[in-house]
């Protein structure tokens, strides 16, 4: 059973690259749970919470045994952000409707936002190196109070400090917005997988750049309907 969660236990060598790439079961189902928790959530569907749930607790085994500790504490936000998102999609109203409905966030709020995004950008791009050596040294004290042996990674510099910091602060941006049905949420989700393909195919991890093709192609049919949905209920951007 724990071979599973080992990213050495192979399912398959996909002819890609030099020597090929061994896919684990591990990655192809965090592959196929993100996917799909992705695709009902632009259905507007809840259960796409159980499935982020499931792809947030096994990319955090993955990222463990990668000693990507910072990006594992990232997957804890995830998990509670699942959990809230759930929790908030399954409220209803006096007529048993969903108390939540699709709609454009007010001007107000999408400027703040916008504001806060960027200065959170700006300020960790310039402190990224130490924030994330900082946070990874925390959830190693963390794991090793937990009785787990693990050492401290050697961490090297960011490769690219601007757009990583971009994909973090835009992914707790849009995972914020889709858990209360802002349309925008989607937006930014299309944005990260953009930049989020272009890195991995720099860095050669073509496995991930497919994968990140489909989920841009899902993020803009997510906006589409959402963007009707909200047509429907009432809601034009930028009010």
């Amino acid at each position: 059973m724990m071979d599973f969660f080992s990213i050495e236990n192979v399912m398959v060598t996909i002819p890609m690259g030099e020597g090929g790439y061994a896919l684990s079961w591990l990655e192809a189902v965090v592959t196929l749970t993100g996917l799909l928790c992705i695709w009902f959530a632009s259905k507007e569907k809840i259960i796409n919470y159980f499935f982020g749930l499931i792809t947030v607790t096994l990319a955090s085994a993955i990222f463990f045994q990668i000693q990507l500790y910072a990006s594992l504490l990232l997957q804890i936000f995830f998990f509670v952000a699942n959990i809230y998102g759930g929790y908030a999609w399954s409220r209803q109203n006096e007529s048993h409707e969903m108390a939540l409905k699709i709609r454009w966030l007010p001007r107000r709020k999408a400027i703040t936002l916008a504001l806060v995004c960027v200065v959170a950008i700006a300020l960790l791009t310039l402190f990224i190196d130490p924030v994330f050596a900082r946070l990874t040294r925390i959830a190693v004290d963390i794991m090793q109070g937990m009785g787990m042996t693990v050492t401290l990674p050697q961490l090297e510099p960011d490769a690219f400090p601007l757009w990583d910091s971009t994909m973090v602060v835009l992914s707790i941006a849009a995972m914020i917005l889709m858990t209360r049905k802002y349309v925008e949420n989607w937006l930014l989700w299309v944005a990260i997988d953009i930049i989020s393909i272009v890195l991995f195919t720099i860095q050669g991890v073509y496995a991930l750049a497919l994968e990140y093709i489909l989920l841009t192609a899902i993020a803009v049919m997510g906006s589409m309907a959402w963007m009707a949905s909200a047509k429907l209920n009432g809601s034009e951007p930028l009010n």
